[in-house]
């Protein structure tokens, strides 16, 4: 089972695009994705669209290495979103080659929503790109039907769902709503573990999500379930935040491991039916 593997900037969050790109061409990575965009004030994006020399660096970096973007981070379509203003963030995506952008859902009106969705893809495909919707359990689309709703909803081709495995389990989404979207539907995914109890609390999900979680099958998540249910050889992006060990052994070596543990998840799939 060949698939391409991307690394998640979350993974190493520390490490700016060219020096992330580099780590992932030493450590086996076909692509990365950026995050040009933070998510919040105490974690970093890099704002390739605004930073002149850096984007030099970064694409020198992708022509060195052969390393490519598969996507870029992170649009928060909040209540007060101003979708026009995203446009230096999508041509910087069309720069750099990238061909998803990762949406988060923030708005607590789901027809406005999804109405915002639609026009950041009417937005990024005039940069071919698609917009992805990412579900999250603490939000307003806490799992894959809520999601599948919204993308349905907003009536664009070019948008998809991003199934994270850790979200995908944390939340009350099945195998059999998995199953019935569309392959075209879902571009990528995000692999991770995480210990098989969950946390109680929204700030408990959140701390997992962003800070601790564990390498592809050292955990409880059913990740050969959840790739059984995906479409054959699509990315596999390896979003694992894990502080504690990146301050230890620092970011390549992670991305090293997280790598390595995602082979053995897969060769150890060969030859299983889906359930």
């Amino acid at each position: 089972m060949n698939r391409d593997f991307s690394l998640a900037h979350l993974t190493v969050l520390s490490l700016p695009p060219p020096g992330m790109v580099r780590v992932a061409a030493r450590t086996g990575y076909r692509f990365v994705g950026l995050r040009l965009i933070a998510v919040n004030a105490e974690s970093p994006g890099y704002p390739l669209m605004a930073d002149k020399t850096m984007m030099r660096e970064t694409k020198a970096a992708m022509a060195d290495t052969g390393v490519g973007v598969l996507d870029i981070e992170f649009i928060k379509i909040t209540p007060d979103i101003d979708v026009a203003a995203l446009e230096p963030f999508m041509a910087a995506g069309a720069e750099l080659g990238a061909r998803h952008v990762i949406t988060a859902p923030y708005d607590p009106d789901l027809g406005r929503l999804a109405e915002r969705f639609g026009a950041i893809a009417d937005l990024a495909g005039r940069y071919g790109l698609s917009a992805i919707l990412e579900f999250f359990p603490w939000t307003v689309v806490p799992n894959l039907n809520k999601a599948t709703w919204i993308v349905d909803a907003a009536g664009r081709e070019n948008t998809g769902i991003l199934v994270d495995a850790l979200h995908f389990d944390r939340s009350d989404s099945t195998f059999e709503e998995l199953a019935r979207i569309p392959a075209a539907r879902l571009p990528f995914v995000h692999l991770c573990d995480a210990p098989a109890e969950q946390p109680t609390t929204t700030e408990g999900l959140i701390y997992t999500a962003r800070s601790e979680r564990l390498l592809p099958g050292e955990g409880g998540i059913d990740l050969g379930g959840i790739l059984r249910h995906l479409p054959s050889e699509i990315p596999v992006a390896l979003e694992v935040p894990m502080e504690e060990l990146t301050r230890d052994v620092g970011p390549e070596e992670v991305a090293r491991r997280a790598r390595d543990a995602a082979l053995r998840v897969l060769a150890g799939m060969k030859g299983r039916p889906i359930d």
